[in-house]
């Protein structure tokens, strides 16, 4: 299952059943889960964990130092989930220890070619990152996320769960959960109803979730002012504390 032409370092950690194409570098300290599809011309970097079943496609350059000019070397990580799907040229780099040391990859993710995941950031379950988009360093990506063809992350920003960002989205400031964004920089266009009823939302949680959207956005009120009145939604609906949450865990503050 691995090509004669494969560099494999003897410390790497390779389970049952991985495949290394043709012309890979596996190096030193890099652990591959049962399953995993490595393809040709592939570069793995360590301390790299990369889960079961992931697919990783041709010239992608996995676990690489980062590009952080704090960084000195050390023995940082990145953790990548189980069945995710990597495609042609991306980039995933390690983290760096003025954040927590750890870039990290949920599972069921979908990376289309030539995606940049920068130092510390930390991407959630089921996400889908389309073509060329750059995720810089520190960044927090929510379950569900979708970021379109093209989309710039700026660093420590926080994209809330199921938000969907549209091509070419410039984002400078925190993307609340369920919110759809365009624009550069980044404006609100709206909840991702469609996503929502797609992954199983009730009408009546979607319902509950649009009133929010409009105390947050429509009734001219700053965070502040709508943060009381969204809590007290939240203690009805578990998808409108989903909102609140988010909305907390802002930072750099929200779009508007």
């Amino acid at each position: 299952m691995i090509h004669p032409s494969a560099i494999v370092d003897p410390s790497a950690t390779i389970a049952e059943g991985v495949e290394i194409g043709p012309y890979s570098i596996i190096g030193a300290d890099v652990t591959i889960g049962a399953g995993t599809v490595i393809g040709p011309h592939v570069i793995v970097r360590g301390p790299t964990t990369i889960g079961k079943n992931n697919r990783i496609f041709q010239f992608s350059s996995i676990g690489e130092e980062c590009q952080d000019k704090k960084y000195n070397g050390e023995p940082t990580r990145l953790i990548i989930g189980d069945n995710n799907v990597i495609r042609e040229a991306c980039t995933f780099h390690r983290g760096t220890v003025q954040d927590n040391g750890i870039t990290q990859v949920g599972s069921n993710n979908l990376f289309m070619v030539n995606v940049h995941i920068a130092h510390d950031v930390v991407v959630g379950d089921n996400c889908i990152l389309a073509n060329d988009t750059n995720v810089a360093g520190h960044v927090h990506i929510g379950d569900w996320a979708i970021l379109g063809g093209a989309t710039q992350v700026h660093q420590f920003c926080v994209i809330g769960a199921h938000s969907m960002c549209g091509a070419a989205t410039v984002v400078l400031k925190d993307i609340p959960a369920y919110v759809m964004s365009l624009g550069y920089p980044a404006q609100p266009h709206g909840l991702n109803t469609e996503g929502l009823k797609r992954r199983g939302f009730s009408a009546d949680s979607i319902s509950r979730l649009r009133k929010a959207y409009k105390t947050l956005y429509r009734q001219g009120l700053t965070l502040a002012e709508a943060m009381p009145i969204l809590q007290a939604e939240a203690a009805q609906d578990p998808a409108v504390q989903v909102l609140v949450d988010s909305l907390n865990a802002s930072t750099r503050g929200i779009i508007r």
